[in-house]
């Protein structure tokens, strides 16, 4: 087996019925966070992190994820035409030359463990990130998938983003117990989906980013429907702890729930008032509206 992390998957097939109707005819992922859709913010922190080939699991209403990442001719000479290099730049570099893109279809929605494995024949005997859009994590230098693939590098284990979340906030997420949960890095020793407060065998909450091994594939492929009905990654990852070890990671940086209307809107805000083109008008107008 390979132990370099070449690949990530991308679950984008759902629907994004909480941003209705703005995305009755657009997908979720290319709602523009500043003047850039959630997606390449995605794609952006794996490449950092040395990833080249792009796994995008999508449904038939995500062709304009395709085409996101696709060259556009027509545009390019319209730019050049105009002499707006620094667009052009721009729309160049997107996609390193070294970086590939493949999607897949996930035939009907039975939850993110079926989306991931939707993607077994692209990934194969290899070990993989999951990154999922709706949670952007910013950090000004190093990004999340960069600093878990370090941790990668050191054990060869799974390695699960992970993050503390409102005691009351547990049936949101998949939550695990750890050794030493206070730690950057713990072994995880239970992980369970979306348990109600008084269930929750802790308030660590495993937040978007996933570094999994192949042998995650043998457990999707045997674990049954559970919550919601559908095929669960969490219950998949749980039957992996039973052989394989699981680390559970603390990140540095700010994550942002972009599949919620709030957590969209506070990402805007820092992201502007980031650029140098932005900053100071924006907080200009931030300061008459406050």
């Amino acid at each position: 087996m390979n132990h370099q992390v070449r690949k990530a998957v991308f679950p984008v097939a759902g629907l994004g019925t909480r941003f209705l109707p703005a995305t009755k005819a657009s997908p979720k992922e290319m709602l523009p966070v500043v003047d850039k859709p959630v997606i390449p913010y995605a794609v952006a922190e794996a490449i950092d992190a040395g990833i080249t080939e792009m796994i995008f699991v999508t449904g038939r209403t995500k062709r304009a994820i395709e085409d996101h990442f696709d060259r556009s001719p027509e545009l390019e000479i319209e730019l050049a035409q105009r002499g707006r290099e620094e667009l052009l730049d721009m729309l160049r570099s997107m996609l390193p030359t070294n970086v590939s893109c493949l999607y897949i279809r996930q035939p009907e929605p039975l939850g993110l463990g079926h989306a991931v494995l939707c993607a077994l024949p692209a990934v194969g005997d290899e070990p993989f990130a999951v990154v999922l859009p709706d949670d952007l994590i910013h950090h000004p230098s190093r990004g999340c998938l960069a600093q878990m693939i370090d941790e990668f590098d050191d054990t060869c284990s799974a390695v699960l983003a992970v993050q503390d979340v409102p005691a009351d906030a547990t049936d949101q997420y998949g939550i695990i117990s750890a050794d030493e949960p206070s730690r950057q890095l713990s072994r995880v020793r239970a992980i369970v989906e979306k348990p109600p407060p008084q269930d929750a065998p802790s308030t660590l909450a495993v937040v978007g980013r996933y570094l999994l091994p192949p042998a995650i594939f043998e457990h999707l492929l045997r674990t049954p429907r559970g919550a919601g009905g559908e095929i669960q990654l969490t219950d998949a990852i749980s039957a992996l702890l039973q052989d394989s070890k699981v680390n559970a990671f603390r990140f540095e940086g700010r994550r942002f729930d972009c599949g919620s209307k709030i957590g969209f809107l506070e990402a805007t805000v820092p992201l502007a008032l980031e650029r140098d083109d932005l900053k100071e008008p924006f907080r200009a107008v931030l300061g008459t509206l406050l």
